[in-house]
């Protein structure tokens, strides 16, 4: 039988979904389970957003939109980008895909090439499908190690050594998937300031969570003097509405647009009619179940870092966006026997009956004596009880 690539062979993935699968096979069989495991709100899709979708098909809107989306969505972002990041743009600047992960691999294919040696920076632990899509991209990943002692913010010092002549982009993720952080203006200042020394290194600022910020204001590099055509504004419907499953993101760069909307032509011809009509509501529609549904998470973020740092040998840092939260298990797992986070979260959920992920799963931990998993809090206040009570008593029971 002939053979697969090398490419095909090695392609990452998202653990987030492996272990969903896993979830939903041991609660096919009878299991009782309560998830941490996927970034996924738990509210509906706000009816005003699924009424503009049932019109749409209504109204006929069934073929083949452009390949860089329908006008009024694009002016719907240029009027969203404005409103909340303060950076003007066109609409010809805008392009939409079929969720806002096309726009990782788009990004790389435009800007670097296959096997010469272009960089690309990118935070770890970090969204897993940055490595994976780096790897297959031919280019070469370094990594960004984000610590606890920076509040898992990479060092400036760090990114300074790291960038050189071959370094062709930076990705940011702010607020950032697994840990929450989120980067303040002085920080999004410097990286800017370092930036301008290397004029041939783009930015891919991965902001899907950027309506999602517990504490403070977001703060978008592209609104950095000098910063905005070579930033690619990275954003979608996914979180901030509850539409995971509509698959709709938007990418925001003058230069590379054009590119966009001919990979985009290449690979789905175009994103899903009626799920773009339905983000043209979200965008300029109304916001009360968006707000809604923010203050939720802001309050179970509150609640799960209480309980998390009730239980013997866990430390959990306050997030400050996003609904992750990435706690320090290495002394959990050293009075428990575990000799990773990795068995320690299948431990936890065979005997324990809780989801979560591991470091590994967000790349190789950057400090190896250190131990981390990943909750996501977009489940109920209750269940986040009924969680931490189940892992209060594991620990007891294995202690």
């Amino acid at each position: 039988m002939p053979s697969v690539s090398e490419r095909t062979r090695n392609l990452g993935t998202e653990h987030a979904f492996v272990v969903l699968a896993e979830v939903n096979r041991l609660v096919a069989q009878g299991g009782d389970i309560i998830s941490f495991a996927i970034g996924q709100p738990d509210f509906a899709t706000p009816p005003n957003i699924c009424d503009a979708a049932k019109r749409a098909i209504d109204q006929g809107h069934h073929g083949y939109t452009p390949s860089a989306g329908i006008p009024e969505l694009r002016e719907a972002v240029v009027d969203y980008l404005a409103r909340s990041r303060g950076v003007t743009y066109r609409p010809e600047d805008i392009t939409v895909a079929n969720g806002a992960k096309p726009f990782i691999m788009y990004t790389l294919l435009a800007v670097t090439d296959h096997g010469v040696g272009h960089e690309v920076l990118y935070p770890r632990p970090g969204f897993p499908i940055y490595d994976s899509q780096i790897i297959a991209s031919g280019a070469r990943p370094v990594a960004l190690p984000l610590l606890e002692s920076e509040a898992f913010s990479f060092s400036i010092d760090e990114l300074a050594s790291l960038i050189n002549a071959n370094t062709r982009l930076l990705i940011l993720n702010s607020p950032h998937n697994p840990t929450g952080r989120s980067l303040a203006q002085p920080e999004i200042g410097d990286i800017a300031d370092i930036l301008r020394d290397f004029p041939q290194c783009w930015v891919l600022s991965d902001e899907v969570y950027s309506r999602m910020v517990h504490d403070g204001e977001f703060a978008s590099i592209a609104g950095e003097p000098g910063m905005q055509e070579r930033t690619i504004l990275l954003d979608g419907a996914s979180k901030s509405y509850a539409m995971t499953g509509w698959r709709l993101g938007y990418a925001a760069n003058v230069p590379l647009a054009p590119y966009f909307s001919t990979w985009i032509t290449n690979t789905d011809s175009c994103a899903n009619s009626i799920a773009q009509w339905a983000g043209v509501e979200a965008l300029n529609g109304d916001q009360t179940e968006h707000q809604r549904m923010m203050a939720s998470f802001t309050r179970r973020r509150d609640r799960i870092v209480a309980g998390l740092n009730g239980l013997d040998g866990v430390r959990a840092l306050r997030p400050g966006g996003a609904f992750y939260i990435w706690p320090n298990v290495t002394e959990l797992c050293r009075l428990t026997g575990m000799g990773s986070a990795e068995e320690l979260r299948r431990r936890w959920l065979h005997e324990a009956g809780v989801a979560v992920l591991a470091d590994i799963q967000f790349g190789v931990p950057p400090q190896a004596q250190e131990h981390y998993v990943r909750f996501s809090y977009a489940v109920s206040e209750a269940q986040i009880d009924e969680g931490i009570r189940r892992l209060r008593d594991w620990i007891q029971a294995v202690r």
